[in-house]
C-alpha cells in the first residue's frame, strides 16, 4: 500500500484565521499533540515579531520529538537566516519557499511578473538550500494559475533544490476534479514529491483529497482545527474506511488521533482555534505569564483599546505580576488590569459627594457633586436604577454625554463588607477610556469608575 504523509498546518491556520496570537503554552500544545498523532511534518506561520517568535519556535523545535519542524522564508533572502535560526535546533528541520504563482496574486500582492517570480523562486531556494539540506516550494493559489507557468515554476523549484512541492487551492472553488487534473499534470512534470493543500470552502475537502491521491499525490495538508481545512481526523476516519480501495494509508495514530485532538482543543480553553467566537465579542481572551508585549497589544486591540507603547509596557508589567500569583486572567481581569494601569492621567474631575434615592415604585433620583479646579459643581438627575441617575448626574455636571460602551461590576473581597470593584468603559471618537473604582459601597464605586475614564478624556482631549 502507498503511504500518504500527512503534513500539519494547524499554527498556520489558526494564525490566518485569529486576531490575537496564541500563548506559548497554546503553541506548544498543539505541536505536542500533532507530533503524538504521527503526522510527518509540522509546519509553523513566517516570523512577525522577530525576538518572541524567535525563543517560542526555538522552544517547541526543540521539543518536537519524530517530525519535521518547517517554517517558510519569507520574501526576502534577508529573510533566510531568522527562519533557520528558529528551526535549526529541530532533529529534522525543514524551510519553506512559499510563493504565489496566479496572476492575480503575482501582480498585486507581490507587484512581478512571471518571469521575475520565475527568478525569486530560484533565488530563494538556492538560498535556503544553501544553510538547510531539506527545502520545499508551495505554489500558493495554484488553481487559479495558468497551468503553463504553474508546471515551469515547479520544475525551476526542483532544478534549484527543493525537495519537494506543494499544490494549494487558496481560492477554495475547485473541484475534485480539477485537483486531480493538477495534480496529474504537476507529478508528470516533476520526480520529487507533490503534497497538496485542498480547501474545505465548498465541503469538498474530503472528496479533493482522495482525487488528488488516485492522481498520484504523495502527502496532504491538513489541520486538526481551523476554518475551510481538511480536517486531519476527517482524513483519517475516510482512509481508514476506504483507504484499502485505493491501496493507500494514513501512518497516524487513528486509536489516539481523536481523543488527543478533545484534549488538545480543550487546552486551548478559549477557543483560539474558533476566530469569529474569539473576536467578534472579545470575550475569550485567556493570558497567563508567558504573555509577551505582542500579544497584550493585540488583545487591547480586540478589546477597542488603542493604548501607546507605554501603556502597552505598563499592563504587561502588571499583568505578568498577576498571572505569576492567580495563573491566568480572562478579559474582564484584563480589562481591569488596562483601567488601572494605562494611561494614568491627572485628576481633573474628582469626586466629592453623592445622594441617591431608589426604589421599584419609581424611577431612581441622584445628586453628584465634583470639584474641577477648586470650583464645585453639581448635577441631578433620574435614571432607571442608582446607577444610571448618578451616571445622568455627572453629564449634568460635565455638561456632555459619552457613549457608554460597559459596565461591570464584581466583588474582589467576601463577606457582608464586601469590596466591589467597578469598570467603565466611555467611547469618545471612537476610542474607548476605561476607568475602574473600588469601594465597599458599590454606587461609589461606579461613580469613581466613570471619573476616572473621563479624566482619561479630558486629559486627552487637552
Amino acid at each position: 500500500m502507498k503511504e500518504i504523509k500527512i503534513s500539519d498546518i494547524t499554527l498556520k491556520k489558526i494564525s490566518e484565521d485569529r486576531a490575537v496570537s496564541l500563548l506559548f503554552r497554546e503553541k506548544s500544545a498543539i505541536a505536542s499533540c500533532a507530533d503524538k498523532i504521527g503526522v510527518e511534518v509540522i509546519e509553523v506561520p513566517a516570523v512577525k515579531a522577530a525576538r518572541e517568535d524567535k525563543i517560542i519556535y526555538k522552544t517547541i523545535a526543540q521539543n518536537v520529538q519524530n517530525a519535521i519542524f518547517a517554517i517558510p522564508v519569507g520574501f526576502n533572502t534577508e529573510d533566510i537566516a531568522l527562519a533557520w535560526e528558529c528551526v535549526k535546533d529541530a532533529k529534522s528541520p525543514r524551510l519553506q519557499v512559499e510563493l504565489p504563482v496566479s496572476t492575480i496574486q503575482m501582480e498585486y500582492t507581490y507587484h512581478v511578473k512571471q518571469s521575475k517570480m520565475l527568478e525569486k523562486i530560484t533565488e530563494l531556494i538556492k538560498a535556503a538550500k544553501a544553510v538547510c539540506g531539506d527545502v520545499e516550494f508551495s505554489a500558493l493559489d495554484a488553481t487559479r494559475a495558468d497551468e503553463d507557468f504553474l508546471i515551469a515554476a515547479v520544475k525551476e523549484a526542483e532544478a534549484s533544490g527543493a525537495g519537494m512541492v506543494t499544490i494549494c487551492d487558496d481560492a477554495g472553488v475547485s473541484t475534485p476534479d480539477d485537483i486531480a487534473e493538477l495534480v496529474a499534470k504537476v507529478k508528470a512534470a516533476v520526480s520529487i514529491p507533490v503534497y497538496v493543500q485542498v480547501s474545505d470552502k465548498i465541503s469538498m475537502a474530503v472528496a479533493a483529497a482522495f482525487a488528488a491521491i488516485k492522481n498520484g499525490a504523495d502527502g496532504l495538508k491538513c489541520a486538526m482545527v481551523g476554518k475551510d481545512a481538511l480536517l486531519t481526523g476527517k482524513i483519517s476516519d475516510a482512509v481508514n474506511a476506504c483507504g484499502a480501495q485505493m491501496g493507500t494509508e494514513l501512518k497516524l495514530n487513528s486509536t489516539k488521533i481523536h481523543s488527543s485532538i478533545d484534549d488538545m482543543v480543550s487546552d486551548i480553553s478559549h477557543d483560539a482555534y474558533d476566530n469569529q467566537k474569539s473576536v467578534s465579542e472579545g470575550k475569550k481572551i485567556l493570558l497567563d505569564s508567558d504573555v509577551t508585549v505582542a500579544q497584550v497589544a493585540q488583545a487591547a486591540a480586540v478589546l477597542g483599546y488603542e493604548l501607546s507603547d507605554s501603556d502597552i509596557g505598563n499592563v504587561h508589567k502588571v499583568l505578568k505580576h498577576i498571572c505569576e500569583k492567580k495563573g491566568a486572567v480572562g478579559y474582564k481581569e484584563f480589562e481591569a488590569v488596562i483601567a488601572s494601569s494605562a494611561m494614568q492621567a491627572p485628576s481633573t474631575y474628582h469626586f466629592e459627594t453623592y445622594t441617591t434615592t431608589s426604589s421599584n415604585m419609581s424611577s431612581s433620583m441622584s445628586q453628584v457633586t465634583l470639584k474641577c479646579n477648586d470650583e464645585i459643581i453639581c448635577g441631578v438627575s433620574n435614571g432607571d436604577g442608582p446607577i444610571d441617575s448618578v451616571f445622568r448626574a455627572i453629564e449634568q455636571c460635565i455638561g456632555h454625554h459619552y457613549e457608554l460602551d460597559d459596565f461591570q461590576v464584581q466583588s474582589v473581597t467576601e463577606g457582608k463588607e464586601a469590596l466591589g470593584s467597578a469598570l467603565v468603559r466611555l467611547r469618545n471618537n471612537g476610542k474607548l477610556y476605561s476607568g475602574n473604582g473600588t469601594s465597599t459601597d458599590i454606587v461609589a464605586a461606579s461613580i469613581r469608575a466613570y471619573i476616572n475614564a473621563l479624566n482619561k478624556i479630558v486629559f486627552e482631549e487637552a
